[in-house]
């Protein structure tokens, strides 16, 4: 949620197929998973010669990929363990706590958020049909007791508590419509509502609900909800390289470059640019890059990002909606600058999503904190587009 000022980059000569594709009315949504591991985001680079790289052009690489030789079993510092969110090295004292999954106001008048540079994991969804598709941020902290401030707290969607429920998070939000009731009945999920902080900070009430700390263990203490893992919990979500031997899909002969990931979110424009200096990721929109003042202005920056495409429901004509995530279909990992086509499967509430690659085995990726969107795609090929268009 930084405030430095970044211009877009031009478009290539793509756009017009991607407009193209554009104007075909059919029901799909992508379900921009990008797991985008967010580790160690340090600050921006800014040098210029790195704006030539932004425009994307499809290629294939040379080579085929190969299976990682097995590697000895990693020696870890005393008192650490590798997070099953990120894969970084946090306090052995976490492994059995279960993370919280917080609703974010995503609306331009809600920014600067608080907090979200610091989250493991990060979904972006389109949050309604209306207001140009605007999206919502729903964000994974493991370690929440270090939360200075996390925010603004908004509703809850039915798809989020079906992607929440596969990580076993315990759902920090304020309401939702009646469509949630079903879902928050599951007996497998948790969930604190409007009892977090209020911030004056010269804003509508509606932007001014943050979690600050003690908010949590109140909230735990007053409602006995468990801390630790429940029997609903499936075991670890991703499969992580190890850092001494990374994912490159730079071998992979179905790679694609990706140095510039442009999201299909017409409300806020959202977009991301890979830096090669720190083979990072970094997000904007509303026109400008994302930062957080409560993190020395950081901006939100990911290693990993899942491309997810699936359908969705419309509810009503008020744009309410939820994706059909428990399903199967495809998408993209990104990392690194490559893109690799994936497949991913989801078989129940409480499963996690997995994904594969073109030879069906599940994918690794790279440690790191990470980002999933959530949005409506218009087809298969737009999305292809939209990876390509910078």
């Amino acid at each position: 949620l930084f405030f430095l000022m970044i211009r877009r980059p031009p478009r290539s000569t793509l756009f017009p197929y991607t407009t193209l594709f554009r104007s075909i009315a059919i029901l799909m949504l992508t379900a921009l998973a990008m797991v985008a591991s967010m580790a160690a985001c340090g600050d921006k680079k800014t040098d210029e010669t790195a704006a030539d790289s932004t425009e994307v052009a499809m290629t294939e690489a040379g080579t085929e990929s190969t299976e990682a030789e097995t590697e000895s079993e990693e020696v870890l510092p005393e008192g650490m363990y590798r997070s099953e969110l990120t894969n970084e090295l946090i306090d052995e004292s976490l492994k059995n706590q279960r993370p919280i999954a917080v609703m974010v106001d995503n609306e331009s008048i809600a920014l600067p958020h608080y907090g979200l540079s610091q989250a493991d994991v990060v979904y972006e969804m389109m949050n309604s049909t209306l207001n140009g598709r605007i999206t919502r941020f729903m964000v994974l902290v493991k370690d929440w007791e270090n939360i200075k401030q996390l925010g603004s707290i908004r509703s809850v969607r039915p798809t989020n508590i079906l992607i929440a429920s596969e990580w076993n998070a315990v759902i920090c939000h304020d309401g939702g419509p009646f469509y949630i009731d079903e879902y928050m009945a599951d007996p497998s999920v948790d969930n604190f509502s409007g009892t977090f902080s209020r911030v004056d900070n010269g804003k509508s009430r509606e932007y001014t609900e943050y979690i600050l700390p003690g908010d949590l263990d109140k909230n735990f203490e007053n409602s006995g909800v468990s801390k630790e893992y429940t029997s609903y919990y499936e075991g670890p979500h991703y499969q992580f390289a190890s850092e001494s031997n990374p994912v490159d899909l730079s071998s992979a002969s179905d790679a694609i470059d990706a140095n510039t990931v442009d999201l299909p979110f017409p409300h806020n424009g959202s977009y991301l640019e890979y830096n090669a200096d720190d083979q990072l990721y970094y997000y904007s929109e509303y026109g400008k890059a994302h930062v957080d003042p409560g993190n020395d202005n950081k901006q939100l920056c990911f290693k990993n990002l899942l491309i997810q495409s699936c359908g969705y429901t419309q509810y009503d004509e008020h744009g309410y909606l939820i994706f059909d995530c428990v399903s199967q279909g495809g998408g993209y990992y990104v990392t690194n600058g490559k893109a690799i086509p994936v497949t991913w499967k989801k078989e129940k509430m409480t499963s996690p999503t997995r994904y594969y690659d073109a030879a069906g085995n599940e994918i690794k990726i790279n440690t790191g904190r990470s980002e999933e969107h959530t949005s409506e795609l218009q087809s298969p090929s737009y999305l292809v587009c939209r990876l390509l268009l910078e």
